[in-house]
């Protein structure tokens, strides 16, 4: 475990006004509970999804990785529940994903003392997406992605998360949806430095 901070630019955090569209909400903290001790810390996650990866079936798979500061806690890949007709549908629908575990993971962590203020940092390489879900201005042209689409936005709203682009070069999540990909180990290096250093064979 890696208990060393990230570096991260400091205006991913920045808040946006959507008071026109869900008011001023604020992230619901559980009242009972305990009271916080110990540092605090930062949550990421990386996201990615393989737009018709399942020849038999075209659905799309999801993937997403989890760190707290710099130890990756939790992963997970599983095709998704429905066959999405574009890669923005597919890339919503893992972003629909990945923010409903971490809205659990943070309950959960409070549940258990730890203390969570700042919001989670979730990274992305699919701009489109991004746009839709950090932008207040931005507009719904698929109206088969409203769900995924006003759930992530609200938990922007609330400062749950923040969502980044990535570029796909640098998104470890990449290696949960694809069973070819370019510089493999470079990307799991990412997350098992500590185990697989520079110069293990990994392939």
């Amino acid at each position: 475990m890696d208990p060393t901070y990230p570096e991260f630019d400091e205006k991913d955090l920045e808040r946006q006004d959507w008071t026109n569209y869900y008011g001023k909400e604020r992230e619901v903290v559980p009242n009972n509970a305990p009271k916080p001790k110990g540092k605090e810390f930062i949550m990421r996650a990386y996201v990615d999804a393989s737009f018709a990866g399942c020849k038999l079936t075209r659905r799309s798979r999801t993937g997403f990785i989890i760190f707290l500061n710099c130890s990756p806690i939790y992963w997970y890949s599983k095709k998704q529940g429905s066959c999405e007709i574009s890669t923005f549908g597919s890339e919503f629908v893992a972003m629909r994903q990945c923010c409903e575990y971490v809205r659990g993971l943070r309950y959960k962590l409070r549940m258990m003392g730890i203390t969570v203020n700042l919001p989670t940092l979730i990274y992305g390489d699919n701009q489109s997406v991004l746009w839709n879900t950090k932008i207040p201005d931005s507009s719904l042209k698929k109206k088969s992605a409203a769900v995924a689409y006003h759930f992530c936005r609200e938990g922007v709203s609330r400062m749950e998360w923040v969502t980044n682009f990535v570029k796909s070069g640098s998104n470890p999540s990449d290696v949960m949806t694809k069973t070819v990909v370019q510089e493999r180990k470079r990307k799991i290096r990412m997350m098992l430095y500590d185990i697989y250093p520079e110069k293990d064979d990994i392939s």
